[in-house]
């Protein structure tokens, strides 16, 4: 069989097709609806035709769909926003977003292609939506658009930790396979976990950057510039983050693993020595003897949950026991953590807070990897 001639739905960025054309996946088109995502996503695949626009205008899906079909698409990846459903979201109930999967389907029913790769969080089982005067639960409406036409994998759960990605990140994902094929495609065999400290442990250390000012930064931190030359030397996205004193201090105090929130004296509180209310996971220093906890869109933010660097300890010169790195990760060890290549051309143009957040919406690549070659080795 010749490459397979690809369709992106709900781009993002394009981190789930970072390796495709290394495996001779050729991404003809992709579909985006915000124009930022879309413009990152040109600049990163110029091959691909990015369509910017709206699935849910009839006028865009045509256009999709008229192309997909001129340039014999036989793979879709459809991985529509999670927010929705995700543990970390609000999860309103009949949240429009969890209705994107139907514009989707529509896609898939006119184009006919021969795998379809489908992709969400787990709560997409549970979680039901309005399609045509019913209720029902997205998997059923799924199976029952498609269910004929296309044979299902029987596992559908996955954790990106069991296929080489140093995150734990579960997700639910439906491989389809057009049933005239005489092809089995299921989740490929796990793989040995890889730890933080395997993935990020020999990286520089970094001292964050006060917000409060560079005189504070040095006062408190006197090898701050040392070390970030050192970062910069690795690459250009391993630079400090960006933080307030009062967070960094209550971090510098906080131990690999655990959440300020339980530190007796420098917790989150407010001026007045309130404490702060927050979940047992937010304030949290990440662990070196696992992977990472799931990357979310605030990964930039200290409060977040679990995305402060695990840091190692140390002792001040005055005597005081601390932890080093009280920052969240930096853009390069994001890379690592979310398996894409170390020079994935990410746009100059683009700001840091914009480089989190699509992160932290998008699926490790090297999990899509996998699943892809699992599919790969069989044509």
């Amino acid at each position: 069989m010749s490459k397979l001639n690809g369709l992106s739905l709900f781009a993002n960025v394009g981190i789930a097709e970072a390796y495709m054309e290394e495996l001779g996946i050729d991404i003809k088109i992709a579909n985006e609806i915000d124009i930022e995502r879309a413009k990152f996503y040109q600049d990163v695949y110029k091959n691909t035709h990015m369509i910017c626009g709206d699935i849910t205008e009839d006028s865009i899906r045509d256009t999709i769909v008229v192309e997909a079909i001129e340039k014999s698409v036989d793979f879709i990846i459809a991985t529509p926003p999670c927010q929705g459903m995700s543990e970390a979201g609000k999860r309103l109930k009949f949240d429009p977003r969890n209705q994107l999967i139907s514009y989707a389907i529509d896609v898939i029913k006119r184009v006919k292609p021969k795998f379809v790769l489908l992709e969400n969080v787990p709560k997409q089982l549970t979680t039901r939506i309005k399609f045509e005067d019913e209720i029902v639960l997205i998997p059923d409406y799924i199976k029952r658009e498609l269910g004929k036409q296309y044979n299902f994998n029987k596992e559908t759960l996955v954790m990106a930790k069991d296929y080489g990605v140093p995150q734990l990140r579960e997700r639910n994902i439906f491989l389809l396979v057009r049933n005239d094929l005489e092809c089995i495609w299921e989740f490929p065999k796990k793989q040995k976990e890889i730890t933080l400290e395997d993935a990020i442990g020999s990286l520089p250390s970094l001292d964050p950057k006060l917000r409060d000012g560079i005189e504070l930064t040095i006062k408190k931190f006197p090898d701050y510039e040392k070390k970030r030359q050192a970062g910069l030397a690795v690459s250009n996205w391993h630079f400090p983050p960006t933080h307030s004193w009062k967070q960094v201090e209550w971090l510098l105090h906080t131990p690999t693993g655990k959440s300020a929130i339980y530190n007796e004296k420098y917790y989150p509180q407010k001026a007045d020595g309130t404490p702060v209310k927050a979940h047992h996971n937010h304030y949290r220093r990440l662990k070196w003897d696992m992977p990472c906890r799931t990357i979310t869109q605030n990964n930039g933010v200290i409060s977040s949950l679990a995305c402060v660097h695990p840091g190692r300890k140390y002792t001040d010169k005055h005597g005081n026991e601390l932890y080093s790195d009280a920052r969240v990760l930096t853009i390069y060890e994001l890379l690592i953590v979310m398996s894409l290549p170390l020079d994935w051309p990410i746009p100059d143009w683009a700001s840091e807070t914009f480089i989190r957040k699509v992160f932290g919406e998008g699926i490790p690549s090297k999990l899509i990897k996998e699943i892809m070659t699992a599919l790969l080795r069989q044509l």
